[in-house]
């Protein structure tokens, strides 16, 4: 018997332009802003500058758990009451664990998963508008957070319905100024949010229709956007694919290709979009053996629709090999030249078997297959 549930934002505003509306959004939900940006608060100044008794909160590279131990602090200093992240998906997650931390208290390792002590977030957290400056996490609509613990080497996650922003305003106009690595890496990344639930065991009729434009979105502009970083079209493309991965993701799950993501990052320090478009022609691959023995046609044949969805060829080789000449045009590199060696190979791989997004992949994996798979991809 078909049963799901679906959770997201409060409210997504969508189109270029709209983050004019933040003021608005924001004056129905607080009156101390504590705003999270990237390493360069300024980049988006004119975003925020008129708000009121706002401050700042600058982010550089992934969130790590002293960054947002020192956020949540400079929150609550603060006496924020709405916590706004202008900036790129590792901002937009930080912002949302500050967010939970300035109510909840406590260290993010009481509340983190896999490494922590997974305590439920008991007090709901402070309001939080998102706006994404670069198209690929979906990170505006999704209820969790990942974190560096630089001690265990790994990236985690906190969790919480209530830390689903209350407000995604999402205007491709703030991504046009992305660099071309990022351009890359985060839109590949929406791309993969948007096939692993597709074709997981998670998948709703409703994901469905997310995944399906999604994918569209990316066949006709990502390359552009890359290419021709000025093309508002193309831009608009992007985040549109972005968006739809973070509502499928959210309530879909996603794979072993992020299954892989959390520990890889954790032990590399590279970026996040770089290791899932690296990994997942790989994992496809795998899983596509695993499932032609196990005679599963059903999944292969979603793999197929993918392939159709982004070159017109309903094959599930269309899908690979459109991703890998797509990901070699796009700069990305293997895990090799992003720092993987021999010897963390199977660190990563036992990290990964146990990770939640590898319990939303179409086959079981084992650390074994993992290990197999990465070294595929050096």
């Amino acid at each position: 018997m078909l049963s799901f549930n679906f959770a997201t934002a409060g409210r997504i505003a969508f189109g270029a332009g709209r983050s004019a509306e933040l003021a608005e959004a924001v004056a129905d939900l607080g009156k101390r802003p504590f705003i999270c940006t990237g390493s360069d608060a300024s980049r988006h100044l004119s975003v925020y500058e008129s708000l009121a008794d706002h401050a700042t909160f600058a982010i550089a590279g992934e969130p790590t758990m002293e960054v947002v131990r020192a956020g949540a602090a400079a929150a609550r200093e603060h006496g924020a009451d709405v916590v706004i992240g202008v900036g790129g998906g590792a901002v937009l997650d930080a912002a949302k664990v500050i967010a939970a931390l300035a109510t909840n208290g406590g260290d993010p390792l009481d509340y983190a998963e896999v490494v922590g002590d997974g305590r439920p977030l008991s007090v709901a957290s402070l309001p939080v508008v998102a706006l994404p400056t670069t198209a690929g996490t979906g990170s505006e609509v999704t209820a969790n957070g990942v974190v560096t613990s630089t001690e265990h080497r790994v990236n985690v996650s906190l969790r919480s319905a209530s830390m689903l922003p209350r407000v995604a305003i999402v205007d491709p106009g703030l991504t046009l100024t992305c660099p071309p690595g990022t351009t890359a890496h985060a839109g590949l990344d929406a791309l993969v949010q948007c096939i692993e639930p597709f074709v997981s065991p998670f998948a709703t009729p409703l994901t469905d229709g997310f995944c399906r434009e999604g994918i569209r979105r990316a066949a006709s502009g990502l390359r552009r956007a890359y290419h021709h970083p000025e093309d508002l079209d193309a831009r608009t493309d992007v985040s549109l694919c972005a968006l739809l991965s973070g509502l499928a993701l959210a309530n879909g799950k996603l794979g072993a290709a992020h299954g892989l993501a959390g520990p890889l990052g954790g032990y590399l320090g590279a970026p996040h979009g770089a290791i899932t478009a690296a990994v997942m022609v790989a994992v496809s691959e795998h899983n596509l053996t695993a499932l032609g023995v196990s005679g599963n046609n059903a999944v292969i044949d979603r793999y197929a629709e993918v392939g159709e969805l982004l070159t017109g060829q309903r094959e599930p080789s269309a899908f690979t090999e459109w991703f890998a000449e797509t990901a070699a045009d796009l700069g990305v590199r293997g895990l090799a030249e992003l720092g993987l060696t021999e010897e963390g190979i199977d660190e990563v791989s036992r990290a990964a078997a146990n990770a939640s997004s590898t319990k939303g992949n179409p086959v079981r994996v084992t650390p074994t297959d993992l290990a197999g798979i990465l070294r595929a991809c050096m």
